[in-house]
């Protein structure tokens, strides 16, 4: 895969605009909606591992990239997984195309050789495991957001899902190495207009901000 980037001087970031279309504005923000039910088909890991080499690329406290995704496929596998989820969300994860359980891993110091290689030994700087699991889940949370702009952008929709019981799902998925479950998304494309709610208000500028 390439790393080759347009240069931002190519970029027209005029007083006001944005240096995407509208389309594109409107494909991963405007008009992009969490999806409670989705039609059949599949959603390869193919597409999630393109999205996945695009979102890698967004910072994270010492490209310390602590995300970590867990593609719950099959029968067996939503079912142990729909035993942890609220009552609600339970029928979800047995019915999506795909679900993934994102997680924050706190071993991440063990990739930092190779991550940060400006800094020899930086990994041995990390020596509190209560300290890089609040590092870690900061950091992966950053990275779903990243993570279900990227879906979108490769023409997908995701239905996140924090209803959940975490201490359940990482002791059956994630005894053996540690990670630590942050939400569940569903992905897929909608069955229908009716698989999303009718679009909620938010918050303006003025007031969720301020200047000092």
């Amino acid at each position: 895969m390439s790393t080759d980037t347009t240069s931002l001087d190519d970029l027209d970031f005029s007083p006001g605009g944005l240096a995407i279309g509208d389309d594109v504005a409107d494909l991963l923000f405007r008009e992009a909606r969490s999806v409670n039910t989705f039609a059949d088909g599949d959603v390869s890991d193919e597409q999630v591992g393109t999205v996945y080499d695009l979102v890698r690329w967004g910072p994270t406290m010492m490209n310390t990239v602590p995300l970590r995704l867990l593609l719950v496929r099959t029968r067996e596998g939503r079912e142990r997984l729909a035993a942890h989820m609220a009552e609600g969300n339970r029928d979800r994860v047995l019915a999506a195309p795909l679900t993934v359980v994102a997680a924050a891993d706190p071993n991440f110091h063990e990739h930092l050789d190779v991550l940060v290689p400006h800094l020899p030994g930086v990994r041995d700087r990390f020596p509190d495991p209560a300290a890089r699991e609040a590092l870690a889940r900061s950091s992966a949370m950053l990275q779903i957001g990243y993570l279900i702009v990227g879906l979108r952008a490769a023409g997908l929709h995701v239905g996140p899902m924090g209803g959940m019981d975490a201490a359940g799902i990482d002791a059956e998925f994630f005894a053996g190495n540690g990670w630590k479950s942050l939400m569940v998304l569903n992905l897929g494309t909608p069955a229908g207009p009716e698989s999303a709610r009718p679009r909620a208000p938010r918050l303006e500028f003025d007031q969720v901000s301020a200047t000092v």
